[in-house]
């Protein structure tokens, strides 16, 4: 559908969709929702609804409102947990200073929750897949390796702490990405989830008309375990599509099958995906340690457009 104010649709494949109301001002409509991760109905909660969130921040926008999506499986679920979940999303959306609005409940099979999220963003200060341009700095705000660590749990295999940092980064908001917009220092970005790290940023690639260039040496990982584990087979579905999917990336010789498979995996709420102009680049640093981003590591640079959208060195 055409119209003059929907500056961001589908077309794009960016995180949110964004509707302008006036010169100044616009509108950051997205959803997300997914089974559980996690055991735990709280923590479930809470990383769903920080995934939700952290499609508004990806493109620059400041959420406002938020309704709940949920699905109910009446035969196992009991109320409590219901309520649990509820809650975790809740107490997160409440983090982001932003208004829980209400929602819609209905009967599933199994249990399905996430949010839809509305923010505000200046019309000219959005963050989108089509805003990178050569010569900027790739930077990423949280370590890769979630998939990973999700599947060896899925697995039984125990992790120990390393489950509860996993959970720690996916609960994280990615608050950064509002005032990086706000103050126009980052134009180009994503954030990292489902098609992974390859994909979110072939996409940023594709619609910048730029290709990226991947230091695979820099790029940082939960713990040097999920390698270990990517090793040992524990790989899930999700990225090993998102690998084989991956045509449009070029390997250096030297990458080994794990980092490749990293590279590639399916992320729950993971980083912001930034490209920086060079210029901006120290105080953006200084915005997401203040914001206390995860991390904030540089991983490469975005050149100009050649054979393939990615090179990996």
């Amino acid at each position: 559908m055409q119209d003059p104010d929907l500056l961001i649709g589908a077309a794009s494949s960016d995180d949110a969709a964004v509707y302008r109301l006036t010169a100044e001002l616009a509108l950051v409509q997205t959803l997300d929702f997914f089974t559980p991760i996690v055991d735990d109905p709280y923590t479930y909660g809470q990383i769903a609804a920080s995934n939700s969130l952290s499609d508004v921040y990806a493109m620059g926008g400041l959420p406002v409102t938020a309704m709940n999506i949920v699905g109910v499986p009446l035969e196992h679920l009991s109320l409590e947990d219901v309520n649990q979940i509820l809650k975790g999303g809740a107490d997160k959306i409440a983090e982001a200073n932003c208004v829980l609005a209400g929602g819609h409940t209905v009967q599933n099979p199994e249990p399905l929750y996430g949010l839809s999220v509305t923010g505000l963003v200046h019309p000219d200060r959005l963050i989108t897949n089509a805003g990178a341009a050569s010569g900027d700095i790739l930077v990423l705000t949280k370590p890769l390796g979630t998939g990973i660590l999700s599947t060896a749990t899925k697995r039984g295999i125990d992790l120990g702490p390393l489950a509860d940092r996993a959970i720690e980064l996916m609960a994280t908001l990615n608050t950064p990405g509002a005032p990086l917009a706000k103050r126009g220092l980052v134009k180009g970005g994503t954030d990292v989830t489902g098609f992974g790290l390859l994909g979110h940023l072939g996409a940023v690639a594709r619609e910048s008309g730029v290709t990226a260039l991947v230091h695979q040496s820099k790029v940082p990982v939960i713990d040097p375990r999920v390698l270990e584990l990517i090793d040992d087979g524990c790989v899930p579905g999700g990225t090993k599509a998102n690998l084989k999917a991956a045509g449009t990336t070029r390997f250096a010789d030297g990458v080994p099958p794990a980092m490749r498979l990293l590279l590639a995996d399916a992320q729950t709420s993971g980083g912001l995906l930034l490209a920086v102009p060079p210029t901006n680049l120290d105080e953006v640093l200084q915005i997401l340690a203040e914001e206390k981003a995860p991390c904030a590591d540089v991983i490469g640079e975005m050149t100009e457009q050649g054979e393939f959208a990615i090179e990996v060195a």
